[in-house]
């Protein structure tokens, strides 16, 4: 008989070890490390619309009818009264929502809106000077290009800039002041 329980005393005794060092091994290596999920809700980039019927809506394009705009939040309005039935913007208004979800942080409070006109999507900030993005292709690169020159102290006045070839931005005009540093 006592040859039998010391039979299966060694592999109980692995067992017991093998499940020690697993539940250490867990603590010490998985369990600090698992993932959390958490639920970061979409940043708006524009509305649709106005006032208390303002609907938001991604840098991606999607209606985020669902999403609280915060009344402080002063977001460039897009040129669409009503959102699209399929909850997707398409087409000129969609590159637009594009280019101002590229828009840097620190540059998005001097956004006052944007439009489609004769040199492609056309971004007006607050102090009145636009900025021609052609279309959205390459709008991050176009926005770097479009900080550099509002943050040349030889620029103190312009109209325009215009982005299409963001590695050669051309400015012109003296008609309105650069907006102050934030």
């Amino acid at each position: 008989m006592a040859r039998r329980l010391g039979s299966l005393g060694r592999p109980l005794l692995a067992v017991v070890v093998v499940a020690v060092v697993g539940a250490l091994a867990f603590q010490l290596l998985v369990r600090e490390s698992t993932a959390v999920p958490r639920l970061v809700p979409p940043r708006a980039a524009a509305t649709l619309g106005e006032g208390d019927d303002a609907i938001a809506v991604g840098p991606n394009g999607a209606v985020l009818e669902w999403l609280a705009l915060e009344e402080a939040a002063e977001l460039p309005r897009l040129p669409l009264d009503a959102p699209p039935p399929n909850g997707r913007l398409q087409g000129t208004v969609l590159e637009q929502a594009q280019v101002l979800g590229a828009a840097p942080a620190p540059l998005r409070p001097y956004i006052e809106r944007s439009y489609y006109g004769e040199s492609g999507i056309d971004v007006v900030l607050r102090s009145g000077i636009e900025l021609r993005f052609g279309d959205a292709t390459q709008a991050t690169r176009k926005w770097q290009a479009a900080a550099v020159v509002l943050a040349d102290p030889s620029i103190s006045a312009l109209d325009y800039v215009d982005l299409r070839a963001p590695r050669r931005p051309a400015v012109d005009g003296s008609g309105h002041a650069l907006p102050p540093l934030p």
